[in-house]
C-alpha cells in the first residue's frame, strides 16, 4: 500500500496579500494605504496540497525553499494542514519565493520575486519517493524552468512504477506555451482554466479546447470561472456551474478545483461526480480571503453535488 495518495511536485511561496475597494497604485512616491494586509499560503501547488490533504487525501510535497522567514512559514503551515514536507529542501543557498497580490474588488495585480520557485530539478524527485505515491502531481509549469528540461522523462518514471500523472499549467509570463506540449501525452489529467486551453490549442471557445485536449489527454477539465468547468474523459462530456458564493477572494479557486477533481478520479467516480466535488471545492475556496482559508473538507463540499 503505498504512503501517499498524491505526491506533489512543485512551487512553495506565500501571498502577501493587499487589498482595498479601489486600490490604485500610482508611483512617483505616491503612498497608497490598504484595507487589510495577510501573509497567507501562496504559490499553486502548495495550495492544492493543502486542499487534498483537507479532503482527506494522505499527501506529500516535494520542492525548494530558502532557509529564512518565508520558507519556514511554509513549511509550518503546510504541516499544520497535514503536508507531508520531509521531502521539501531549505536550501540556505537560496531565497523563497514571494508573491505581492494587490487585490481591488474582483480584480487583482500580481508581483512575483521567483526566488526558489525556478530552482527544483526533475532528477531531485528520486524513483524510491515515486514508489511510496499512488498519483504524482505538477503546478506552475512555467514558473518552474528547471523542472521543464527533464518533466516528460520523470512523468515516464512515475508511469512506468504504475502512477498516474495530472498537470496544472498555470500562465506562461514569457507567452512560449509551446514547451509544455511534450508532456501532455504522459498526462492522465490535464487541468488547464479557459484561456490556458484555448492558447495552448489555437481555438476560440473552451469547448473546441477540450475536444482537442481530450484527443491527447485521457482526461481532461477545464476551469471556466464564475460559469463553473467542463470536462471530458474518452467519450463522456461533463459541465457543471460553479456554486453561488459570496466571493470574497479568487485566489487558489482553481488549486482548490483540482484538488477535488483528482479525489473524485483517484477514487473511481464517474466524470460528472468528479467534475461536481471539483465545482464545489474550487467556489466554496473563494469565500476567504488567500487560498487556504476556506477550503472545504470532503463533508462541507459532498453537502453541494446532490
Amino acid at each position: 500500500m503505498p504512503d501517499f495518495d498524491i505526491l506533489v511536485v512543485g512551487e512553495a511561496n506565500p501571498d502577501l496579500i493587499l487589498a482595498g475597494q479601489d486600490l490604485q497604485v500610482r508611483f512617483g512616491q505616491h503612498e497608497t494605504l490598504v484595507e487589510t494586509m495577510e501573509l497567507a499560503i501562496g504559490s499553486s501547488s502548495v495550495i492544492f496540497a493543502c486542499g487534498a490533504a483537507r479532503l482527506g487525501l494522505k499527501v506529500a510535497m516535494v520542492g525548494i525553499v530558502g532557509r529564512d522567514l518565508f520558507g519556514e512559514f511554509m513549511l509550518r503551515s503546510m504541516k499544520a494542514r497535514g503536508v507531508d514536507v520531509s521531502h521539501l529542501v531549505a536550501d540556505p543557498n537560496s531565497r523563497t519565493g514571494l508573491s505581492i497580490i494587490l487585490n481591488r474588488k474582483s480584480d487583482r495585480a500580481i508581483l512575483t520575486f521567483p526566488g526558489a520557485i525556478s530552482a527544483l530539478k526533475a532528477g531531485q524527485v528520486k524513483n524510491r519517493l515515486l514508489e511510496k505515491a499512488r498519483h504524482l502531481h505538477v503546478g506552475s509549469y512555467f514558473l518552474q524552468t528547471a523542472l521543464q528540461p527533464g518533466l516528460p522523462n520523470l512523468f515516464r518514471r512515475a508511469r512506468k512504477r504504475g502512477l498516474t500523472v495530472s498537470l496544472d499549467t498555470n500562465w506562461d509570463p514569457q507567452a512560449r506555451w509551446s514547451s509544455v506540449l511534450e508532456c501532455l501525452p504522459l498526462t492522465d489529467v490535464f487541468l488547464p482554466n479557459e484561456n490556458e486551453a484555448k492558447i495552448l490549442t489555437g481555438k476560440s471557445s473552451p469547448e473546441e479546447a477540450l475536444a482537442i485536449l481530450a484527443e491527447i489527454v485521457p482526461a481532461v477539465a477545464i476551469k471556466i470561472g464564475a460559469k463553473g468547468a467542463i470536462a471530458q474523459q474518452g467519450q463522456e462530456f461533463a459541465n457543471v456551474p460553479a456554486l453561488p458564493v459570496e466571493v470574497v477572494d479568487t485566489i487558489g479557486a482553481g488549486d482548490s478545483f483540482d484538488a477535488g477533481f483528482l479525489y473524485g478520479y483517484l477514487s473511481d467516480w464517474p466524470l460528472l461526480r468528479s467534475l461536481r466535488l471539483a465545482t464545489a471545492c474550487g467556489s466554496l475556496s473563494t469565500r476567504g480571503h488567500g487560498g487556504t482559508a476556506a477550503q472545504p473538507d470532503l463533508d462541507g463540499a459532498m453537502q453541494y453535488l446532490s
